[in-house]
């Protein structure tokens, strides 16, 4: 049966689930919703859905999953009113931007015998896929190390209303850190305990991408430069560095160092990317994922270079619901990431080591043919004689 998704949120990140919708078999858009009518009008006109209040969209019988997409501070509650009105919940990252939050989204959903996903999507597609079979095959070995990097000058050049990023809730921790905590815990279990330090960088910032805030002041409220040591249950120690404040850098986002082989892990904010595995000290060995169906660059979409494939996860739990199984971009995953990236933050405020209570199962690996049968019929034909 499909899954008939409502939308709540119609700002910029909502066009690519919208584009990418028409590739997965189990879901259908049929409503959009936002706080600006003339969002939600403008969305509903462009994809051919029915713009509704916040409070029909949450009462429509035509609804079977809110995808949420609203700014972070407002998560937890779109989730919950969700919830309490019996629809499933697939939401943008992060879960929440509280730990409260947080469990009383996993809490209530459990209670209530539905579902909650959560983005990134991203450790689905063929590139963290593939470095995953490298770990659990043996491949790498026993991870011993390893360095993450988040590093940009920030958004405000790029936004067109980027003041959330710099407000509670907001920074590179909680914006583009579930991209890497996500990716990390998918690849290597649970974190047990961080450590962190963490500073302002520029105290404000001043908004130049184009549109109606060229020009306006942002008062920074939150780190904008962290540098933190996640140490796995499993043994492994990752530092992770995330900052805005850093004009060009030769980093790579995510390189792990086992006992039997080192493995570059393509950009976790995409699907696909190249990975690289040294098995000795002389050379590389590449692996591309360009040539698989979720690795095919797509965006931008004027010159595509990445391959963004947003939706994978919503289409993965909608089939996840049919099946009567959990979704693998799930609530506990999504809520152990949470805690982690909130437990970077209190560690460098705090000055001390900060274990994480909470833990979770990995996700289930996802193989190219189990990515494939949630395509609708068309494209999983195309692509079964592009095999």
């Amino acid at each position: 049966m499909v899954q008939r998704i409502g939308l709540v949120g119609c700002g910029v990140i909502s066009d690519i689930y919208l584009r990418n919708a028409a590739l997965f078999r189990d879901i259908r858009f049929t409503a959009c919703a936002d706080m600006r009518r003339d969002a939600a009008e403008q969305r509903a006109t462009e994809y051919g859905l029915q713009a509704l209040s916040l409070d029909e969209l949450y009462a429509s019988p035509e609804v079977d999953i809110v995808l949420n997409l609203t700014n972070p501070d407002a998560h937890a509650a779109v989730a919950l009113k969700a919830l309490d009105s019996g629809k499933h919940v697939y939401g943008e990252k992060p879960l929440a931007t509280s730990l409260e939050d947080g469990r009383r989204i996993v809490e209530t959903a459990r209670g209530r015998g539905l579902q909650v996903g959560s983005a990134p999507d991203t450790i689905l597609g063929p590139g963290l896929q593939t470095c995953r079979r490298m770990v659990d095959d043996g491949t790498v070995g026993e991870v011993v190390s390893g360095v993450a990097t988040i590093m940009s000058r920030g958004m405000e050049h790029w936004h067109p209303a980027p003041a959330f990023y710099f407000r509670p809730g907001g920074g590179p921790v909680l914006d583009m850190g579930p991209y890497y905590v996500g990716a990390l815990v998918t690849l290597l279990g649970p974190v047990a305990k961080v450590t962190a330090a963490a500073r302002v960088g520029l105290p404000e910032r001043t908004v130049t991408a184009p549109g109606p805030n060229v020009g306006q002041r942002i008062a920074v409220e939150v780190p904008t430069t962290v540098h933190a040591v996640l140490t796995f249950a499993g043994g492994a120690q990752v530092t992770l560095l995330a900052s805005w404040d850093v004009w060009k850098h030769a980093h790579l986002p995510i390189e792990l160092h086992g006992v039997s082989a080192s493995l570059r892990v393509p950009d976790p904010n995409f699907f696909g990317g190249r990975i690289e595995l040294a098995k000795d000290r002389d050379a590389w060995e590449a692996t591309d994922t360009s040539g698989r169906f979720f690795g095919k660059p797509t965006y931008p979409f004027d010159k595509p270079v990445h391959a963004n494939f947003r939706g994978l996860g919503l289409a993965e739990m909608a089939n996840a619901i049919e099946n009567g199984r959990q979704a693998r971009v799930n609530g506990d995953w999504a809520f152990h990431t949470l805690e982690v990236m909130l437990a970077i933050l209190c560690s460098a405020q705090e000055e001390r080591t900060v274990a994480i209570e909470s833990t979770c199962e990995r996700p289930a690996a996802l193989s190219d043919a189990e990515a494939q049968s949630l395509l609708a019929d068309g494209r999983a034909a195309e692509q079964r004689r592009s095999a």
